[in-house]
């Protein structure tokens, strides 16, 4: 079987898997990383959420033979170290605003919600409603009203 390289929470790997594996199994079955969740499988849930060079992906659509080795993934399980600290601001944030119900989604939203508030910065504005409602993460507990306000309010410390 051909071998992938690439990074995965600023560590360099290398899998001996098939080119067509998804990122999603790479991670979870070869690599032990279980903070991205199998919801669907087809890039709709998005329990799956993960950065790919800064940007949010979902690995369940990603075959692993698409990293090249100076690709960077980062999970949740990676995500506080991109901030310096035990936790990053929107972790803090999803604790302060006692998001979670069941938590399955959560690792996904917290991904989606840091990479938003990322490019919103990037541009040089604030979150807009508008912006929170294109975050298209599934959360079955129904807890959104919480995850908005988890979402501006660490955006605020980021």
């Amino acid at each position: 079987m051909p071998e992938h390289t690439f990074r995965v929470n600023g560590e360099q790997v290398t899998v001996d898997v098939a080119d067509d594996v998804r990122l999603l199994w790479v991670l979870r079955d070869i690599l032990g990383v279980t903070g991205p969740k199998y919801g669907c499988g087809i890039n709709v849930c998005k329990a799956c959420t993960s950065h790919l060079n800064g940007k949010a992906v979902n690995p369940c659509a990603i075959p692993v033979k698409d990293l090249a080795s100076d690709d960077e993934v980062t999970t949740i399980e990676g995500l506080a170290a991109t901030a310096g600290g035990a936790l990053h601001p929107m972790q803090q944030a999803w604790l302060d605003q006692d998001v979670a119900q069941c938590g399955y989604c959560q690792p996904g939203q917290i991904m989606a919600a840091v990479a938003l508030v990322r490019r919103v910065a990037a541009e040089g504005r604030e979150i807009t409603d508008a912006d929170l409602d294109g975050i298209r993460n599934v959360c079955r507990c129904g807890t959104y009203f919480r995850i908005r306000e988890a979402i501006r309010a660490g955006a605020a410390k980021m």
